[in-house]
């Protein structure tokens, strides 16, 4: 079996993990193959041998490898796609972080839980990417594809921003706010929840978009099929405002048009075969808690 190891940072219980993942792959005759920059922090931070074979993009990675495992929460496995792209490596995130929607294994029972991935009890979940395409600019050129969600907002000002939005080329609104967000069914528990964004399953095949702190109070996420190629153009007071696809963020010219559609492949994410999303937002956001349901 070849593994992936990615992560961003080393503090002791990333580094435990780590130090356990290395134990149970000598043992097991796994190869690890750990991202060049994780593996620098790791050796900065512990005396770990570099006994394992390293990797530093997506060309170093293929379809031979049958496993990325991420350390950390919801934002490291999200960087973890950049690495993973269009080669079908399925992705399953330890969580070390907070809330951990997507990173779902429990490093209390790691070593429990490490062993049946080895012996192949986990599932598939395929989920949905945004593709976005902007009209003379290279700044996503390298990997312009999104996970989680888009979003355009405002840059070094406290004014509204205008966003211009099209759906198959039909003029939907123009939103006044902070800002807008595009979500897949993935991301929908994340940024665009917070801002009062639908919780969408995964297998809805839909996007939603979802208005941040909006000046008019009808204007109101709306829920569309995942087939339907959007289109954005921001003005306001600053010549430019931020684009962000995930955790990825650059600056953009005002009035240049962004393309957003369904990519054509996507992710794929290990877990349990006893858990599903809707246990997951039971964990996660405390539903049927309620003592009334005692």
């Amino acid at each position: 079996m070849k593994i992936a190891i990615y992560g961003q940072s080393a503090d002791k219980i990333s580094k435990n993990i780590f130090l356990e993942l290395l134990n149970i792959s000598k043992s097991e005759n796994i190869i690890l193959l750990v991202e060049e920059k994780y593996n620098s922090i790791l050796l900065r931070k512990s005396e770990i041998s570099h006994t394992h074979k390293l990797f530093s993009s997506h060309e170093d990675l293929d379809s031979t490898v049958d496993l990325m495992i991420t350390i950390g929460g919801d934002g490291t496995l999200l960087r973890s796609i950049t690495f993973v792209r269009d080669l079908g490596i399925p992705i399953i995130g330890i969580n070390t972080g907070r809330l951990g929607f997507l990173a779902t294994l429990n490093q209390e029972l790691l070593n429990v839980e490490l062993k049946k991935i080895l012996k192949g009890e986990f599932k598939i979940e395929e989920r949905s990417l945004l593709e976005v395409n902007v009209d003379n600019n290279d700044d996503f050129s390298d990997f312009n594809f999104a996970l989680n969600e888009v979003s355009v907002g405002r840059k070094n000002t406290t004014s509204m921003i205008e966003i211009k939005t099209t759906l198959n080329g039909e003029y939907l609104n123009t939103y006044w706010a902070d800002g807008l967000i595009v979500s897949t069914p993935t991301g929908s528990t994340g940024y665009s929840l917070s801002c009062g964004g639908p919780i969408m399953t995964p297998s809805s095949q839909t996007f939603s978009i979802t208005p941040i702190a909006p000046h008019n109070l009808n204007a109101r996420p709306l829920v569309i099929s995942d087939e339907i190629k959007i289109e954005l153009s921001v003005e306001g007071r600053e010549e430019s405002h931020l684009l962000s696809l995930d955790s990825r963020i650059n600056s953009l010219k005002n009035n240049v048009k962004i393309k957003i559609k369904k990519a054509n492949y996507k992710i794929k994410l290990a877990s349990f075969k006893n858990n599903s999303f809707y246990k997951t937002l039971r964990s996660k956001l405390l539903w049927g808690e309620d003592r009334r349901n005692i």
